[in-house]
C-alpha cells in the first residue's frame, strides 16, 4: 500500500525532476522491526521509486554491523541522506507529517550540493575548530519543527565538522527525557547547549558563537 496519496506522488515527482546529482537514502532497521520501522522503510522505498536519481539501501542494524559502524547508527529507524559523500544528515524516526517536507528538502539540498546558507553563516562554520553535533527533537504534528531541522541539516551540508539529526521525540522517549524535551522543536548541541523553538539562521549562529566562546 502506498503511503503517499496520488496527488502527493505527482508533486514529489515534479520536485525531483530538478535533482541534479545522485542521492542515496541509507536506512537502518532490524529483522523484528521497531514500531515505526516498517512504515519508515516503506516511505524510503516509495520515495526511491519516484526518481532515478535516488537510490535506497536498507540494512539491518544488528546484522550489518560494518555498515552501522560506518554511518554511526545506534538506534532505529534511521535514515542517512548521502550525496557525493556522507554529510552527516540523519533522520531518526519516520519523517512523516510536517517532517516529510524537511526530508524532501534535505534530499534536494544534498543533490544540489548547496546549503543555501548566508555568507555570514558559512564563514562561521568555516571557522569551527571542533565538531558540532546537533539533535533537533520534533514531532510530526509540529509546523515549526521543519525549519529547525532544515537549518541544522544545511549546516551539516556546509561543514564537515557538523552532524545533524532529526529525532522524533515520541519514538525515542528515553532521549526526550534525557534532554528534558518539554516542547518542540528543541535543539541540543554537543550535549551542553540547548535552543528552544525554530530560531532564525542569524540568531542561531549568534547564539552558537556566544555559547562556544563561553565554553
Amino acid at each position: 500500500m502506498s503511503l503517499l496519496q496520488d496527488e502527493d506522488r505527482k508533486q514529489v515527482q515534479q520536485i525531483f525532476a530538478g535533482l541534479s546529482n545522485p542521492v542515496k537514502l541509507v536506512m537502518f532497521t532490524q529483522e523484528f522491526e521497531c514500531r515505526f520501522c516498517t512504515q519508515t522503510r516503506e516511505l524510503v522505498e516509495e520515495v526511491d521509486s519516484l526518481s532515478d536519481t535516488i537510490t535506497a539501501e536498507v540494512y539491518n542494524l544488528a546484522l550489518d554491523k560494518e555498515k552501522s559502524k560506518e554511518y554511526g547508527i545506534e538506534k532505529i529507524p534511521a535514515v542517512a541522506v548521502v550525496g557525493d559523500k556522507d554529510y552527516g544528515i540523519r533522520f531518526y524516526g519516520i519523517p512523516s507529517g510536517y517532517e516529510f517536507s524537511s526530508f524532501l528538502e534535505s534530499i534536494m539540498n544534498v543533490s544540489a550540493q548547496d546549503s543555501g546558507l548566508s555568507e555570514t553563516t558559512s564563514s562561521f562554520l568555516a571557522s569551527l575548530k571542533a565538531p558540532l553535533h546537533m539533535q533537533v527533537f520534533v514531532t510530526p504534528t509540529c509546523p515549526y519543527c521543519p525549519r529547525a531541522v532544515s537549518l541544522a541539516h544545511k549546516m551539516a551540508l556546509e561543514s564537515d565538522l557538523v552532524t545533524a539529526d532529526m529525532v522524533e521525540a515520541t519514538e525515542f522517549p528515553q532521549l526526550a527525557i534525557k534532554y528534558r524535551v518539554q516542547g518542540v522543536p528543541r535543539t541540543v548541541v554537543n550535549e551542553t547547549m540547548h535552543f528552544e523553538g525554530a530560531l532564525p539562521e542569524g540568531r542561531l549562529v549568534a547564539e552558537l558563537k556566544k555559547k562556544l566562546a563561553a565554553a
